[in-house]
């Protein structure tokens, strides 16, 4: 779940809402997929590591998941999805199972952690903007924090 989240970057309610069809059409987990967002209506597209497929595909085979349910399924039972509450309570168990305070981290970190990795490496803020979903600019910057500082030692490496 963790590392779907990652991958994704989509916000919480995304993340419990997505669909075995949604990443596993085939029964196994695709390279990419496409997930439309609750917030804007509009689809995003991301990509699935290595490592983030072969965790779906264990995970898949050993709850015997099949199209139409709910990947992650709540308490309610299997046609229900678990709920961004649970969600948040498993990140903040998880986040305190490796040492973090969980205070400082929540569902929301785990969708900057991409972005933020990839703009830091490429200084890309329109890709990052895609990845994300956002349709302006300036929300992405806002969203990395990105300071006039920033910006100006990326500009500074860019020779014309």
């Amino acid at each position: 779940m963790f590392n779907l989240a990652i991958d994704s970057k989509l916000r919480g309610c995304d993340v419990v809402a997505i669909r075995v069809e949604d990443i596993a059409a085939s029964g196994y987990a695709a390279d990419r997929a496409t997930v439309r967002q609750k917030k804007t209506g509009r689809p995003v597209r991301f990509e699935l590591s290595e490592q983030t497929r072969q965790a779906v595909d264990d995970y898949l085979k050993a709850d015997n998941k099949r199209p139409g349910e709910f990947l992650f399924t709540g308490r309610r039972g299997p046609q229900t999805s678990m709920t961004t509450r649970q969600y948040a309570r498993l990140v903040s168990e998880w986040i305190g199972s490796i040492g973090l305070d969980p205070r400082l981290f929540g569902t929301h970190s785990l969708r900057r952690t991409k972005a933020t990795l990839i703009y830091r490496r490429t200084g890309n803020l329109r890709a990052v903007q895609l990845l994300l979903g956002h349709t302006k600019i300036e929300s992405t910057v806002r969203y990395l924090g990105i300071e006039v500082d920033d910006a100006l030692a990326i500009a500074e490496q860019v020779d014309v």
